[in-house]
């Protein structure tokens, strides 16, 4: 039996990356919902952030999206996140909300829009060379509605042409990291739709060509943990969006919905070596927070993450191998539902005192009254919003 004594050294490292766009006013596609203290600057979206690292130590860095996030001086927001104990992380490109790339960005037919879109990205890339991020990301809103509207060869084609522009731009230690969707905003078909098609691009690109894996991007019933063992395999998962679904890309609070999923996730992880500090992925949160409060929701959400990968790591891996060894089905089963059942949180309390953390950081936010203030001084201004 594992205990959590032997797997709390391995808690050490773990670092989840928070999206600026979290702390700022989301909703659905039929309102955006305003909520008091919301941030008005990129520095106010630093803070929020910042507040989630003092309370929780799990979330030092904060990925940042263009243009939401553009600035005059990267050098300069660069060094206020640092003031605050913050990094700058993964930095993402937008193609979906320019009136000119209503019928593809990096795949459009018309070469002066495929430029528009490539040149984007190397503003991006500029943004990665000012801030010292490693990655940028690349979420491909491609697609088209009707059977016949688009040639979807032609535009696999200029894809890859797309793509293979942008990553000669990027330095020796720098990343592209491909991210996949099932459907919209298209839902005939979409350019890049699935792990497998992001495989090959990324293939072909080279090494430092990864994919990015969102939790909430998949058909019902797919097995996400399969395709983690698979990317690790090739050497090719490069991130993760972590969120929760109920339907489609909900984009909730991660482990909401389905814990059991984000265990046997994390497991798969581990597993394949990908949680080691040296492993190069990036886990990183990707969620809207509509009708709760955006610092709670993510104080909540990188609290998950941390829980669940503390009872992944309590599977008794050798017991397991043992039992999968022997063909004891049952046997195998029970060992892994044992670790997922185990309580970690009264062990994970007491760790988090012990390294001068809150042991509730829930509960410490709450009482720290860092809420009230913002929505007490954050008065007039434009909330920032997608």
């Amino acid at each position: 039996m594992t205990r959590f004594e032997d797997i709390a050294p391995q808690l050490e490292h773990q670092a989840i990356e928070v999206p600026s766009w979290a702390y700022g006013n989301s909703g659905t596609r039929f309102k955006v919902f305003g909520a008091a203290g919301a941030p008005r600057t990129v520095q106010e979206k630093i803070d929020d952030a910042a507040a989630v690292q003092r309370f929780t130590g799990l979330a030092p860095k904060v990925a940042l999206h263009i243009p939401w996030d553009r600035v005059d001086d990267y050098a300069a927001l660069t060094s206020y996140a640092h003031e605050q104990g913050m990094e700058i992380g993964t930095i993402n490109s937008n193609t979906f909300q320019d009136d000119d790339f209503k019928l593809g960005s990096l795949t459009h037919h018309d070469e002066a829009v495929r430029r528009k879109a490539i040149e984007h990205h190397f503003e991006c890339i500029d943004v990665m060379n000012a801030t010292g991020s490693r990655d940028l990301k690349i979420w491909l809103p491609d697609g088209s509605n009707y059977p016949g509207q688009a040639d979807m060869r032609g535009r696999q084609d200029r894809l890859a042409d797309s793509l293979s522009t942008i990553y000669a731009q990027l330095s020796s230690d720098q990343r592209m990291v491909i991210e996949y969707k099932i459907f919209e905003p298209y839902f005939y078909h979409m350019d890049m739709p699935d792990w497998g098609t992001a495989l090959v691009h990324a293939q072909a690109l080279g090494d430092n060509a990864v994919v990015c894996l969102d939790t909430g991007h998949h058909a019902p019933s797919t097995n996400v943990e399969f395709i983690v063992t698979q990317l690790l395999r090739t050497g090719k998962l490069g991130s993760f969006d972590f969120n929760s679904r109920n339907y489609a890309d909900d984009d909730l609070i991660v482990g909401s919905a389905d814990p059991f999923q984000l265990f046997r996730i994390l497991f798969e992880v581990i597993r394949g070596g990908g949680y080691s500090p040296d492993s190069g992925i990036a886990f990183m949160l990707d969620q809207c927070h509509n009708i709760e409060k955006k610092i709670p929701g993510q104080i909540r959400s990188v609290l998950n993450v941390q829980e669940m990968t503390a009872r992944a790591l309590m599977v008794d891996r050798e017991a397991l191998a043992t039992a999968q060894q022997q063909g004891d089905v049952l046997g195998a089963h029970d060992v892994f539902m044992d670790a997922f059942y185990t309580d970690v949180r009264p062990d994970l309390a007491a760790w988090r005192e012990s390294r001068g953390l809150p042991a509730d950081p829930m509960g410490a936010y709450k009482a720290s009254g860092y809420q009230d203030t913002i929505e007490a001084d954050r008065v007039g201004g434009t909330q920032m919003s997608w």
